[in-house]
């Protein structure tokens, strides 16, 4: 083979190989993007990304409250329940309410805790309103262990 045919293949196979690391490096760094930002959010237009926005959406449904339930955080509607919803869920999500269960003397003592090592503000005069909120709508459920299973068919593994 001559000198001129052998440099041709190569510069072909120096061409391929470029292109196929373009495209992987490409594609490497198209699903490191997708993974920190799924929506693809880059994508789409301003406009869009104001209507679509989640907060938008929150914003909508921040007062509505429908069959006794506020809608943008599933708390049950009552008197102090958006003192609740301001002082609570600015930190975290309101089914760290709804999971809990508690009287007054729980409801405080988890308050107490938060601001001991949470860096829960003092809520001051609300603080009673809050308790009361909770304590009425998120008392202890008197539920011990489930019932027992009965009409079960029990087999034995060989």
């Amino acid at each position: 083979m001559s000198d001129e045919k052998i440099l041709s293949i190569v510069k072909k196979i120096y061409r391929f190989t470029l292109s196929v690391f373009i495209i992987i490096f490409t594609l490497f760094l198209s699903t490191i993007y997708y993974y920190n930002d799924p929506t693809l959010s880059l994508l789409i237009p301003k406009e869009e990304k104001n209507i679509t926005s989640s907060k938008s959406v929150q914003q909508k449904n921040a007062g509505i409250i429908q069959d006794g339930i506020h809608l943008e955080t599933g708390l049950i509607e009552g008197e102090g329940l958006m003192l609740v919803v301001q002082n609570c869920t600015s930190c975290h999500s309101a089914k760290m309410i709804t999971q809990n269960r508690a009287n007054k003397e729980g409801w405080r003592s988890m308050i107490k805790w938060m601001q001991q090592t949470q860096n829960l503000w003092d809520l001051g005069e609300n603080e009673e309103k809050i308790i009361d909120y909770l304590s009425t709508n998120y008392p202890p459920q008197k539920k011990g262990r489930r019932a027992t299973l009965t009409n079960i068919e029990w087999y034995n593994l060989d």
